[in-house]
């Protein structure tokens, strides 16, 4: 069973990646409806301040330190979290498993040029699971696309419209499914489609994929302002 840590007022999975992905295939072979918070400073800075988003995301079934500085938070905070358990791996991890175990898999998110991109190159690297349809993230009602999920019933939905917007998409449309993971991945189907690239595995392994996006990425700068943010949070809950 996954343990969990307290961090800010959110319970952050403590666990390895193996421990996690175990925990998510246990849950998927019981056919459970789960949603899963992919929570970096950005995320967790905007739901302190928006009560109805903060709800959201502590009504997730799992919250795990995407970004390092939860990690360092967690530190700072004395309740030190195992890893930092990214996004992407964690998106790439449930890949393998659906290649291993013929899962069904649903995408929706980015640019309606961009997700059949993303689609077919999932297919290319894991010719073993079945996307059962996807969806661009420009759309004005959510009918199709939850009728579209109630039919295929896939085993994942990886969602990546981008915070909030995801989360909340996720939460308010959850009661519509009988089954499936659903996850919020950001910008990954980016990553996937080949329109934008992952930092190199040297700066991931140093922790610094966030440097990589902003210097790939200058647009992000104004949402990098919520890091300093939220250290003075940290800093003012350690010392207050």
């Amino acid at each position: 069973m996954l343990k969990f840590k307290e961090v800010l007022g959110y319970h952050f999975v403590d666990s390895t990646m193996d421990e996690l992905v175990g925990e998510v295939h246990s849950r998927i072979v019981q056919s459970q409806k789960t949603f899963i918070v992919t929570a970096n400073p950005e995320i967790i800075t905007f739901a302190q301040s928006n009560p109805s988003y903060d709800e959201v995301i502590k009504s997730s079934d799992y919250i795990t330190p995407d970004g390092i500085g939860i990690v360092i938070a967690s530190k700072i905070l004395g309740r030190p979290l195992r890893e930092r358990l990214a996004g992407f791996d964690l998106m790439l991890k449930l890949l393998e498993l659906s290649d291993k175990e013929h899962y069904r898999v649903y995408l929706l998110g980015t640019k309606p040029n961009i997700i059949d991109l993303s689609a077919s190159n999932i297919i290319k690297a894991f010719p073993n699971l079945e996307i059962v349809g996807f969806h661009h993230g420009y759309f004005q009602s959510d009918e199709k696309i939850i009728k579209e999920i109630q039919q295929k019933q896939p085993d994942l939905v990886f969602v990546g419209l981008g915070f909030p917007k995801q989360e909340k998409w996720i939460s308010e449309n959850l009661t519509h499914f009988t089954k499936g993971m659903f996850v919020g991945v950001g910008g990954c189907l980016n990553i996937w489609a080949g329109v934008t690239k992952r930092a190199p595995r040297f700066m991931v392994n140093l922790n610094l994929e966030w440097l990589y996006r902003l210097i790939k990425e200058p647009s992000r700068s104004k949402r990098m302002l919520a890091i300093p943010i939220f250290l003075k949070r940290v800093f003012h809950r350690e010392f207050k």
